[in-house]
């Protein structure tokens, strides 16, 4: 039985990242100011933090906001935070940067009531892919009207809550 769903994971895997390179794009396919700015000076820039892409992610986005209040629920990437962003502070009752290794609509609706994000907050949802059950989520997520921008980048996702910001999606190859 173990062997048959690790097959039927591998090949979910392998559907997605497919379905995923034929969606996708890169700077080009961007019209928004704000999402084209992240891509080009912060994804795309040469300067490569980690070879984990979504810690990658992570730490470049972190240095290309400024961030100084982040909250990351993964201890070992709190301790690479920690050691590129000594200035960094965690877990305050506002975060710019929040970092889950997944989120639900319900646990985002409660970050939202909690007052734990505000209008140029950011959220980094770490392996949106692994599972059907992951994307499942993250496209309930996105669909939620409080979502104004989100980036699907396979390995990672990026939500937005910028109540200036059109809704939109984008699915960028990193």
């Amino acid at each position: 039985m173990r062997g048959f769903r690790g097959v039927i994971a591998m090949i979910f895997k392998i559907l997605s990242y497919l379905k995923f390179l034929v969606k996708s794009t890169n700077q080009h396919g961007v019209h928004s100011p704000f999402v084209f700015s992240y891509v080009t000076q912060c994804l795309y820039s040469k300067k490569r933090l980690h070879k984990n892409k979504s810690i990658n992610v992570l730490l470049k986005t972190i240095a290309y906001f400024n961030f100084d209040s982040i909250s990351v629920n993964n201890r070992s990437f709190r301790e690479l935070v920690k050691q590129n962003f000594p200035e960094v502070q965690f877990d305050k009752n506002t975060v710019d940067l929040l970092f889950m290794n997944e989120l639900s609509t319900s646990s985002f609706e409660k970050l939202r009531s909690e007052g734990k994000l505000h209008n140029n907050s950011l959220i980094l949802v770490d392996s949106i892919y692994v599972s059907h059950q992951n994307l499942e989520q993250w496209n309930q997520l996105i669909a939620l009207p409080g979502i104004t921008v989100s980036i699907d980048m396979y390995y990672c996702g990026l939500i937005s809550i910028r109540r200036e910001q059109v809704k939109e999606h984008f699915t960028i190859r990193i």
